[in-house]
């Protein structure tokens, strides 16, 4: 009887070692079929991004492969390090694209991609992700609404930081109604993240 259900137990295990081998090798067979489209679809979903905020007479260079890491910064609200793309024309330094989180937003963090010419200047904004509430703290998004574009060609030059507020606290930037929390929580983001490129501006195209 023990010798018979020793055999019974031998023979489920290896059944089950089996049945996890092939499920395994059927697995790893998924992802390598599956990477390289998933890759592509992402890389292209990331460029169509990136063409709203960096124009063709900015670059002439592979955004996605001219890229570098930075590590975590207080300026852009990253913990973990981030990638950042360069802009090039003939080799030459035209702009960077930054990833920058707020982190008070209404209803949790904002990520950010803050495209800034070599200038200084910005030359686009865009909302990755946020949590803000529907109809009333997500027109920082653009598609619904153009508020975002207030950052276009703004620098510290052009606006003092004492002006990096929405114009409820003494600034200048607009925001709508009842709605004060999400544009304060983007204006002093993209705020840091101009001072971050004002101060690494030479490392970031090295």
């Amino acid at each position: 009887m023990p010798e018979t259900i020793l055999k019974h137990t031998s023979k489920t295990a290896l059944t089950l070692i089996a049945f996890a081998l092939v499920f395994t090798s059927l697995l790893a067979y998924v992802f390598q079929v599956t990477k390289a489209p998933i890759e592509k679809s992402e890389a292209e979903a990331r460029m169509a991004l990136f063409r709203q905020i960096v124009p063709e007479d900015l670059h002439n260079n592979d955004l996605l492969k001219d890229a570098i890491s930075i590590a975590p910064n207080e300026l852009l609200g990253n913990k973990l390090p981030i990638v950042a793309n360069r802009a090039r024309i003939d080799n030459k330094p035209s702009a960077v694209i930054l990833e920058a989180l707020a982190h008070d937003g209404y209803s949790g963090d904002i990520k950010l991609l803050i495209a800034i010419k070599y200038d200084g200047s910005i030359a686009g904004v865009r909302v990755l992700t946020h949590k803000e509430t529907p109809g009333l703290g997500d027109y920082i998004d653009i598609a619904k609404g153009k508020w975002i574009k207030l950052f276009d060609n703004e620098s510290l030059s052009e606006t003092s930081d004492a002006e990096w507020k929405v114009k409820k606290d003494g600034g200048k930037f607009d925001y709508m109604a009842g709605a004060t929390i999400t544009p304060r929580a983007v204006v002093k983001a993209v705020h840091k993240a101009l001072q971050y490129y004002a101060a690494n501006k030479e490392a970031l195209f090295k």
